[in-house]
């Protein structure tokens, strides 16, 4: 009986598969060919009796720097003045570590603040509920 058993793993909408298997196989993709963005991955795979299943996944490619952008979401109506923060860093410097820059600078979240406020209130309500000089002697 012959095997012909294949995988063919196709990018995006090409008509030409960009690799041709033999089942079981591991491959490296390479995505530092593939243009950042939206892409799709479509394997064809053929039994040994000539049926053909088909697998699609789409993954994002970003090779480029991170862009991190503070101050306007995606879809949001605004109006007079909006201040935006914008950075962009990425990895391609690996025998350095760049400390400018590598984050981007957010606001401390309400919640971080209502916790810090509730703390020092419980603080202050002990202090002047208990606070009892008596009970502070000293032992010797």
């Amino acid at each position: 009986m012959e095997d012909n058993r294949i995988i063919k793993v196709y990018l995006d909408d090409e008509p030409r598969p960009f690799a041709e298997f033999a089942p079981p196989v591991k491959f490296v993709l390479d995505t530092t060919k593939i243009p950042d963005g939206q892409h799709i991955l479509k394997i064809v795979a053929r039994s040994s009796s000539n049926v053909e299943g088909i697998r699609t996944i789409q993954f994002e490619v970003r090779n480029g720097p991170e862009i991190s952008v503070v101050g306007l979401k995606e879809n949001e109506v605004v109006d007079t003045l909006v201040p935006i923060t914008i950075n962009a860093y990425g990895s391609e410097t690996k025998d350095s570590f760049v400390i400018r820059g590598s984050e981007t600078p957010k606001a401390i979240p309400a919640w971080v603040w209502a916790l810090i406020i509730a703390f020092v209130g419980f603080a202050l309500f002990y202090v002047i509920m208990y606070w009892n000089p008596e009970l502070y002697k000293s032992f010797f």
